[in-house]
């Protein structure tokens, strides 16, 4: 008997989800006035975000999303109104390329550049586009890009002010992660907690510890074995976390122009996942290294302590989603690549053992949470979701999980609308864990725009308390953060 293909009904159109992916490479300034609903009176501050806007250098096509140019858009609210601009960061290697009008420089996900092989061979030269995360601290407005120094922007303008390596605390070479954790210190300031690795047969991971001020605190380097492959961390208020995804690096396609660097990664699902935890405080203990099952993790939601344990809930894969060379990633096939869960793991430091659970299975990515809950336990997550409850497709649904009563509330864009990454912004008022805003950039394939879609956290399935419109699309995001005291 023939066996039936049974095919998991789609809550999208594939040419909806790829025309979010083309290039916007106007720049505008204006007030936001086609508003549905109404902007709070208290939501007050910017709403920033960054993300490839460039897909393509005058029509030579990138290879993969995360080697697009960095653009930032900030949208401003005061007063019960919003102000959107947006623009790209002036670095060396945007500049060079759109005086050139084409590709000069090889991307980490595969992007070459014209010429064939020749002109890629042994050219190991990286372009920092700056394009994954956008964050305002110690009075200073900062494009993140994992493998390079940040940029400084104008928090009210988005001009570049150029590379900034933190008041000397970074040397000209040296990286500092896109992904920091601030940890809420009880009103005595926030601490800005961040990292630096440097790949290789053994990789170099530096833990910076910044205060309000952007002064350091505390800064220190450590040696671990193998090539780290890390892309986040998530903190408690003794250890930094971090998960080493079980994968090899095979440089020699890379090196002859053949690949780019993430190409030539591959997951060896027969080796664990090994759980790095490095003190804080590099003078109270050692090291540990803990083997979990074999999975990828890009993406933490939160860790805390808890009677001896530490445990961490992170967007895990059960393999690596291949960076495959030649494929055009608007053709992707969604069945074919393994979806992200959120798994709690459970780490027990003195009998050095990990377990874990899965808490949702849903497609899941960009997992937020109330900021003074970073490090502490907690009860309500936030995280964009596919439509459909099992299987891979791009993420349609904000959905909000209590933690506490496993209960969920789903908002939903679809059929036509694609989210990203929610930002928390907390109430003035804080009565409860939950008491805050969602701010949401989505793409409307509809009308081939995107809107700012603003969501009482307290209870997401309302719908939009305002939904803001827009003049044109925002290419699909990355990483954003809402600061309180730069206004509209």
């Amino acid at each position: 008997m023939q066996k039936l293909e049974i095919h998991q009904p789609v809550s999208y159109d594939r040419k909806d989800w790829q025309r979010g992916y083309e290039s916007q490479p106007q720049e505008y300034n204006y007030w936001i006035d086609d508003v549905e609903g109404e902007i709070p009176s208290d939501l007050q501050g910017t709403f920033f975000r960054n993300g490839p806007g460039l897909l393509d250098i005058n029509g030579q096509q990138i290879h993969h999303p995360f080697d697009g140019d960095g653009m930032v858009c900030a949208i401003a609210f005061a007063n019960g109104r919003a102000h959107f601009c947006n623009k790209f960061v002036r670095t060396e290697g945007y500049l060079a390329e759109q005086e050139a009008g084409k590709i000069l420089y090889r991307g980490v996900f595969g992007t070459q550049k014209p010429g064939g092989l020749l002109t890629n061979i042994f050219d190991f030269k990286t372009k920092n586009i700056a394009n994954t995360n956008i964050i305002y601290w110690g009075g200073k407005l900062l494009a993140l890009w994992e493998a390079a120094a940040p940029h400084r922007l104008d928090p009210y303008t988005l001009e570049t002010l150029g590379l900034d390596y933190l008041d000397g605390i970074l040397k000209s070479d040296e990286p500092f992660s896109a992904h920091p954790r601030i940890e809420s210190k009880d009103g005595k300031g926030n601490t800005l907690v961040n990292f630096s690795v440097k790949p290789g047969l053994s990789s170099t991971i530096t833990i910076y510890e910044l205060d309000a001020d952007a002064k350091l605190l505390h800064r220190h380097s450590h040696l671990i074995p193998g090539f780290a492959f890390l892309h986040d961390m998530a903190i408690t208020p003794n250890y930094c976390i971090f998960f080493q995804n079980p994968v090899a690096f095979n440089p020699l396609p890379f090196a002859l122009g053949l690949r780019g660097a993430a190409e030539c990664i591959k997951f060896d699902p027969n080796r664990p996942t090994q759980v790095i935890l490095i003190p804080r405080n590099p003078n109270q203990g050692e090291i540990k290294v803990l083997e979990a099952k074999a999975c990828f993790a890009f993406h933490h939601a939160n860790a805390w302590e808890k009677e001896g344990e530490i445990f961490v809930d992170s967007v895990c894969y059960e393999s690596f989603p291949d960076v495959e060379p030649g494929k055009d990633f608007r053709q992707l096939n969604f069945d074919s690549i393994p979806a992200g869960e959120l798994w709690r793991f459970r780490l027990n430091l003195q009998e050095e053992t990990v377990q874990h659970e899965v808490i949702e299975r849903r497609c899941c990515e960009f997992p937020v949470l109330h900021p003074d809950r970073v490090g502490q336990s907690y009860r309500y997550l936030y995280i964009g979701g596919a439509e459909a409850e099992s299987g891979n497709a791009p993420l349609q649904v904000i959905l909000k999980i209590d933690l506490v009563n496993n209960e969920r509330q789903i908002w939903s864009a679809a059929p036509r609308g694609f989210v990203g990454e929610p930002v928390f912004v907390p109430r003035n008022s804080f009565e409860s864990e939950d008491d805050g805003w969602l701010l949401v950039l989505m793409y409307d394939a509809a009308n081939h725009r995107s809107d700012v879609v603003i969501l009482d956290a307290i209870d997401i399935a309302q719908g939009p308390v305002a939904r803001l419109h827009l003049k044109h699309h925002i290419p699909y995001g990355l990483h954003g953060s809402f600061a309180s005291d730069i206004a509209g």
